[in-house]
């Protein structure tokens, strides 16, 4: 799936219905949230969209596995980035932050992995209901949900620091991921440990 403009990326913020920022305000870019060792060797940046297919599949097929071989065992500082096509994926990802940094990786799971439900609805009001059972089952309420959707100083800084990322690492399609500084397209899990495998070899020390 490939990236749309700035321009149309930031005009999705206008549906969210709450107060705007001044026009000359500058939003902050948002820190990444990251899993595993702080010291690990070497770093995995995923840049990801909730609406994305092969995004889902890569958190089916492959996380679990990087996860279990790489990032619990301390070798992987792993790092997932959003990226927003449309309404629906930038809904997702509000969603994703809205109970803390120590939820959003158990509710992106949940978003991947319940992604044909949550989309299926035929509506955006659908779509956004199925959203909340997400967050219900996560240990959300309702009233925590609306005021994170209506939150629109922290949407404009969630767009601005896809758009800086995205930018500055030259992404064009996702997954895309960053090993050890490069950037790789998404791959088969045997080819991707190769290259983990080799950049590992890389950043260990010389006897």
């Amino acid at each position: 799936m490939y990236l749309r403009s700035a321009a149309t990326a930031i005009a999705l913020t206008l549906t969210l219905a709450a107060p705007a920022l001044a026009q000359d305000a500058t939003p902050e870019t948002l820190p990444d949230i990251a899993l595993g060792a702080e010291d690990a060797p070497l770093t995995i940046i995923e840049y990801a969209s909730y609406t994305c297919g092969h995004c889902a599949n890569f958190h089916t097929d492959v996380y679990p596995q990087l996860k279990a071989d790489y990032i619990d065992t301390g070798l992987v500082r792993f790092v997932q980035r959003d990226v927003y096509f449309d309404q629906p994926g930038l809904w997702a990802g509000i969603l994703a932050r809205c109970g803390g940094d120590e939820k959003f990786y158990p509710v992106s799971g949940m978003l991947f992995d319940e992604q044909s439900t949550w989309l299926a609805g035929g509506s955006g009001d659908e779509i956004a209901s199925n959203l909340r059972r997400i967050g219900l089952k996560a240990g959300m309420t309702e009233d925590q949900m609306t005021a994170c959707w209506n939150d629109t100083a922290k949407v404009e800084q969630l767009i601005a620091t896809f758009q800086a990322n995205a930018t500055a690492d030259g992404v064009e399609a996702t997954p895309t991921f960053i090993i050890g500084g490069d950037k790789v397209p998404n791959q088969a899990w045997d080819s991707m440990k190769a290259v983990i495998d080799e950049k590992l070899a890389e950043a260990a020390p010389a006897e």
